[in-house]
């Protein structure tokens, strides 16, 4: 049976990496007043939950007639990652929810597991709108700040260089 972690309110959340871009190892991290959790994420992960984010703020806004989350109330130095980064597992799958009575946004982030039998475990982190809209727009500029993208193939571009397929053998300027 896998563990449930529950935090929240938090405190702090965020998505940032480690390492070198190419090299770069992508985290979700939440801390309330007990803990600090931090999850490995893929770079699709974090882009894909900045989408459901502010997919899921504009619907609540619009269905349930709630005042706009300010991503600017929350500062820039408040979205880095807390160290040590130590994590917990590596994320299969996440979904988001909303409890309106305590007006909290909840990240269900799950285990990714390669056993069948085994029962994946699960965090859930508790979050404020304003958080979570704060962490969209962060998550989005630390997936852009990685390679720059080949504009022929699509592919990102290593500091050493890179083979373009697409350029037939010929420099592109």
């Amino acid at each position: 049976m896998g563990e449930v972690y529950e935090l929240g309110p938090v405190e702090h959340i965020t998505v940032g990496t480690v390492g070198e871009p190419g090299q770069r190892v992508f985290f979700l991290q939440g801390s309330d007043s007990g803990q600090t959790i931090s999850l490995i994420i893929e770079k699709e992960q974090a882009q894909a939950l900045a989408n459901a984010i502010e997919q899921l703020l504009e619907e609540l806004e619009e269905e349930r007639e709630l005042p706009p989350a300010i991503a600017d109330d929350i500062p820039q130095e408040a979205l880095t990652l807390r160290q040590p980064v130590n994590a917990l597992f590596r994320v299969a799958q996440m979904g988001l929810g909303y409890d309106p009575e305590r007006d909290l946004v909840v990240i269900a982030a799950q285990e990714l597991t390669f056993d069948d039998t085994e029962e994946p475990s699960l965090v859930r982190f508790w979050a404020t709108r304003t958080q979570l809209a704060a962490l969209a727009r962060h998550a989005r500029a630390v997936v852009a700040a990685g390679r720059p993208i080949c504009p022929l193939c699509g592919r990102p571009i290593d500091p050493e260089g890179h083979f373009c397929p697409r350029s037939n053998g010929h420099a592109h300027d």
